[in-house]
């Protein structure tokens, strides 16, 4: 995300109209004209510095304007409450009465989850909680920085300690270094309503849903999905919209982690003027899911060209891509995506950055092709921009391929042609070392072990000594 960027956290990613509206009314007297929406449910906006103290200084709705990067927006799947298959006791209303519980800024990425939906990410925080089978009680996903690895509290959350536990361990989480001291600790502080966990947290796959358009909600009500591939979304339009909400009864409107918004709740009797309001502006409600299952930084041209560049080949080549997701990051070794498969951008060496050379390009996708399995395949390394669309083209055939097979299944592994083997990562921009390759740009033969190096050997990418790599185990995917 650009770091010149303000925020302002919606809790859950839920606002009503009339906090919107007044959202957008400080903005605009701040000279300003559209808004993004960040992939945490979040508003955000360029760094106006001349209005800065009296953006921070207005709020009638208790709306959280963040100029810094020290606090984190909820996450929270109360988008997806009754549009999209839901666990049968987790309501709409139980998100809301949660999130109106906090009543401090989280420093930790918090979400709120139903695993039987795919629109939200379940674990892309830092505290993941997620709904179990057993009514009022979540398991909790800890990715707790500093940790080596997540894992998972040892007992189910009861809905109402949602917020003690968060706000504990804000407080404690640097004294504990895994889940068990983690546990510990907290014991020792607060008295909760924990359950045992009876089973482990299962996460069916599902295909990625469309989430764009007019669609059916109940027998005589409707939900809309607006979604700009711009990601630039006009306050006019927007102010314009909230008007049409509260005049019409409509109590919500929800940000989506996807960079767009929807509405539930619209009457059958106000569909007409809706459709005259959309009409009228012309907006456009049927964008291909092709453009739509991308996850692109906010506010980076350059990674929506790159993303208008390989929608266009997909769509030439009539490829189909539905239930599947696309991410592209400049993030080298980042762990915290949610797309199906991930475009990385390599940094150019800082030897060469006075140099204009072609960029290039890691490719890797998630086990089964399931962001939830929490497991990264790479697939492609150092590849040039011209040799992306095949790639993809070539996995989307894969992912299909594979579509609807289980671990379980005798007759064909999930993913063909898998094998862990041990390579060599750098700590600072995660390349990798292979033995079986070598290192052909710093004149190192393939087979050479990593033992043998010179200690002059220097990290190709970002050019840390060999003394920053370490041994780590890696999934590969044979090509």
């Amino acid at each position: 995300m650009n770091d010149d960027l303000h925020r302002i956290l919606l809790k859950g990613g839920v606002t009503s109209p009339g906090e919107l509206k007044d959202i957008i009314t400080m903005l605009e007297a701040a000279g300003l004209r559209e808004v993004y929406f960040g992939s945490r449910q979040d508003l955000l906006f360029p760094l106006v510095k001349k209005d800065e103290a009296s953006l921070e200084s207005i709020s009638k709705y208790n709306t959280d304007i963040i100029g810094e990067r020290n606090y984190q927006n909820i996450v929270s799947s109360y988008v997806s409450a009754d549009i999209f298959e839901m666990t049968y006791w987790l309501k709409g209303s139980t998100y809301l009465y949660i999130l109106e519980e906090f009543d401090y800024l989280p420093k930790l990425k918090i979400n709120i989850t139903d695993p039987k939906q795919r629109l939200v990410p379940l674990f892309s925080g830092n505290l993941n909680f997620i709904a179990s089978e057993q009514d009022d009680y979540w398991y909790l996903h800890l990715n707790i920085p500093g940790w080596k690895e997540p894992d998972f509290y040892p007992v189910l959350i009861y809905s109402w300690d949602i917020v003690r536990i968060s706000k504990n361990i804000e407080k404690v989480h640097k004294e504990a270094h895994d889940v068990t001291s983690l546990f510990d600790i907290l014991n020792k502080t607060i008295d909760t309503n924990n359950k045992n966990i009876q089973k482990k947290l299962e996460t069916p796959y599902l295909t990625f849903p469309y989430y764009e358009g007019m669609n059916r909600m109940e027998l005589d009500q409707y939900w809309l999905g607006l979604y700009w591939r711009n990601n630039r979304y006009d306050l006019q339009f927007l102010k314009d919209f909230c008007g049409f909400c509260l005049d019409n009864s409509i109590g919500k409107i929800c940000i989506t982690p996807w960079k767009s918004f929807i509405v539930k709740g619209i009457k059958q009797k106000s569909r007409p003027e809706l459709e005259r309001f959309i009409g009228q502006r012309g907006i456009n409600v049927r964008h291909s899911q092709l453009e739509m299952n991308w996850h692109l930084p906010v506010d980076d041209h350059e990674a929506f060209e790159l993303k208008k560049f390989l929608v266009r080949n997909f769509d030439e080549n009539d490829i189909s891509t539905y239930g599947l997701t696309f991410g592209i990051s400049h993030d080298v070794g980042k762990r915290s995506h949610f797309a199906s498969v991930i475009i990385e951008k390599n940094q150019s060496p800082s030897i060469v950055q006075n140099f204009q050379i072609r960029p290039t390009y890691n490719v890797l996708h998630f086990k089964a092709f399931d962001p939830n399995t929490l497991t990264y395949v790479s697939y492609a390394q150092d590849v040039d921009k011209v040799e992306l669309p095949g790639l993809l083209m070539e996995l989307s055939k894969k992912y299909f391929k594979q579509l609807g097979i289980t671990q379980e299944s005798p007759k064909e592994k999930l993913i063909p042609q898998e094998e862990e083997i041990t390579v060599f990562q750098c700590n600072s921009c995660m390349t990798v070392y292979d033995e079986s390759l070598g290192d052909e740009r710093n004149g190192i033969l393939a087979g050479t072990l990593f033992e043998n190096l010179p200690e002059s050997y220097v990290c190709p990418v970002c050019e840390s000594a060999k003394s920053s790599f370490q041994k780590t185990a890696m999934t590969l995917k044979k090509v």
